[in-house]
């Protein structure tokens, strides 16, 4: 079967594949900055980042949309609206693994979504961590984007959320708890993984900084050294991007 057939089943093919990156580099899960909810967000985050930040990806479910549902979690209203001020129109764009994907029969729910948010939805075919150069395509159309470092991603799952910002070399905020009490059993999981994938040393965006970190997970080894990655200056080259 052709990978292409592949994507368009339900299966996160991309993350699956990618996931293996970590043997390799595990520091690619880890944020630049922790939040534990969307309502924790500073705005604006060149605050946080001490850098030009030009465009902002949001992640939906669990993020600023309880699962399944293709509306703003109304606690989380006023703080989404705010985000929209700092970065309106294209600079800020909703990337979700479920609205827009090919999942999404005639993208019905990206129309939804944008219907409710005012905010554009990615249409993809690869899945995230996956779909960098898709994104990248949109921003550079229509943001005046020069370098991967003036993009934040935000999210709730460090394995898709912010490995890709990683992959992308952009900088990436991770929304640790959620929606409260709508975490299923897999997102409570990672939560306790990413508690011990992280420390205070990633809670500031100034600079990448080495921390241990028990990765047991990852190696025999019980302890390896990691670095935030470091988000890139170069602007980001569709070519030159990681197959999936």
């Amino acid at each position: 079967m052709q990978l292409s057939r592949l994507h368009n089943s339900s299966m996160n093919l991309s993350g699956t594949l990618n996931a293996f990156k970590l043997l390799l580099n595990p520091g690619l899960c880890l944020p630049h900055y922790t939040v534990s909810t969307f309502n924790d967000i500073p705005v604006p985050l060149s605050r946080v980042f001490k850098a030009d930040i030009r465009a902002v990806i949001l992640d939906k479910d669990n993020c600023f949309a309880i699962p399944h549902q293709d509306a703003i979690y109304e606690p989380y209203r006023d703080k989404f609206q705010e985000l929209r001020k700092a970065y309106p129109g294209s600079r800020l764009l909703i990337v979700s693994n479920t609205a827009g994907t090919q999942d999404d029969l005639g993208h019905a729910r990206a129309e939804v979504l944008e219907k409710n948010t005012g905010v554009q939805v990615l249409r993809h075919r690869i899945k995230k961590p996956g779909c960098g150069h898709e994104i990248m395509k949109i921003l550079q159309k229509d943001v005046d984007i020069t370098s991967r470092s003036q993009i934040v991603v935000i999210g709730d799952r460090l394995l898709t959320d912010t490995m890709m910002s990683n992959m992308m070399g952009s900088y990436s905020i991770w929304v640790k708890d959620g929606i409260p009490g709508k975490k299923g059993f897999v997102s409570r999981l990672f939560v306790s993984i990413g508690a011990e994938l992280t420390s205070p040393a990633c809670k500031h965006g100034n600079s990448p900084r080495r921390i241990s970190l028990p990765l047991g997970i990852f190696s025999s080894r019980s302890t390896e050294q990691l670095r935030v990655t470091c988000p890139s200056d170069e602007i980001y080259k569709p070519e030159a991007r990681a197959r999936t």
